[in-house]
C-alpha cells in the first residue's frame, strides 16, 4: 500500500511542475506552501532541494544571456548566500514555530503583488546599492521559510532585463538560493536517508509536470493562468497564517 504522504508529495510536485512549465516559476512556492500543511518546513525544504536544483539549472542555462546576467547580478547572488547562511537555525531553532506564519505572509504578499500586477522600475544607478540589500533580505526569508521569491522576483522584474535575460536571471537566483538553502538544511539535520524516496518521486513528477506545463502554455493564456496561480497562493498563504496562530 502506498504511503499517503508519498502520494501527497508526488501530487504537490506534479502540480508545482505544471505551474513552473507554464509561467517559469512557482515550484518552491507551491511545494513549500502545500507540504507545510503535513510536515515541518525543514523537512519540506529537504525534499524540495533536488527538484528545485534540477529544474532551475535547466532554466538558468537554457539561453544565451547567462554570462551577461552573472556579471550584472553577482553582488545580489553573493548577498543571497550570506543572508541565507546568516539565518541558519531559523527553521529549527526557537523561531521555528513562526516559520509557517512567515511562510504564509510571504505567499500572501507575493500573491497580492501578482494579482495587482504590481511593477517597480529601478534605475540602473541604484542597482549597486539595492542588489545586495535585496539579495540579503531574500536570503533571510529563504532561511526562515524555504521560499526564495520575495523580494527577489519583483526586483528582477524591475531592473529592465530583456525577456530571455529575465528567465535566466530567475533561474540563476533560484539555483543560488537552492544551493545556499541546502547548506542550512544539511546543518539543521534535514538531509536524512528517509527522505530519499520522497525526493526521487518529487523530482520525477516535477520534471513531468514541467513538461506538461510547457505544453499547456501553448494552449492557454499565460495571463489567465497567472491570475489563477496567484489567487491560489493567496488562499494558501491565508490558510497557513490562520493555522499557525489558531
Amino acid at each position: 500500500m502506498l504511503d499517503p504522504i508519498l502520494m501527497f508529495v508526488g501530487a504537490v510536485f506534479a502540480v508545482a511542475g505544471v505551474v513552473k512549465g507554464v509561467i517559469g516559476l512557482g515550484l518552491p512556492t507551491i511545494s513549500m506552501g502545500l507540504l507545510a500543511i503535513v510536515m515541518p518546513p525543514v523537512h519540506a525544504a529537504a525534499i524540495l532541494l533536488l527538484p528545485s536544483l534540477v529544474t532551475n539549472v535547466w532554466q538558468m542555462v537554457a539561453g544565451p544571456a547567462l554570462a551577461v546576467v552573472l556579471r550584472r547580478l553577482w553582488p545580489m547572488m553573493l548577498a543571497v548566500c550570506i543572508g541565507t547562511w546568516s539565518g541558519l537555525g531559523l527553521m529549527t531553532g526557537a523561531a521555528a514555530p513562526f516559520g509557517t506564519a512567515l511562510l504564509g505572509v510571504a505567499l500572501t504578499l507575493y500573491a497580492t503583488s501578482g494579482l495587482a500586477a504590481f511593477r517597480l522600475s529601478v534605475p540602473n544607478h541604484w542597482e549597486p546599492i539595492l542588489s545586495p540589500m535585496v539579495g540579503a533580505i531574500t536570503g533571510l526569508i529563504t532561511a526562515a521559510t524555504g521560499v526564495f521569491v520575495i523580494p527577489a522576483v519583483p526586483y528582477l522584474q524591475a531592473i529592465g532585463l530583456e525577456k530571455e535575460e529575465l528567465v535566466q536571471a530567475l533561474g540563476l537566483s533560484f539555483t543560488v538560493s537552492t544551493l545556499a538553502l541546502a547548506v542550512n538544511v544539511g546543518v539543521e539535520g534535514g538531509l536524512q536517508p528517509s527522505i530519499a524516496l520522497d525526493t526521487i518521486a518529487a523530482l520525477a513528477l516535477a520534471c513531468a509536470g514541467t513538461w506538461v506545463g510547457q505544453t499547456v502554455r501553448l494552449r492557454m493564456s499565460p495571463a489567465a493562468f497567472r491570475r489563477w496561480f496567484f489567487a491560489g497562493l493567496l488562499v494558501l498563504g491565508t490558510y497557513l497564517i490562520f493555522r499557525s496562530v489558531g
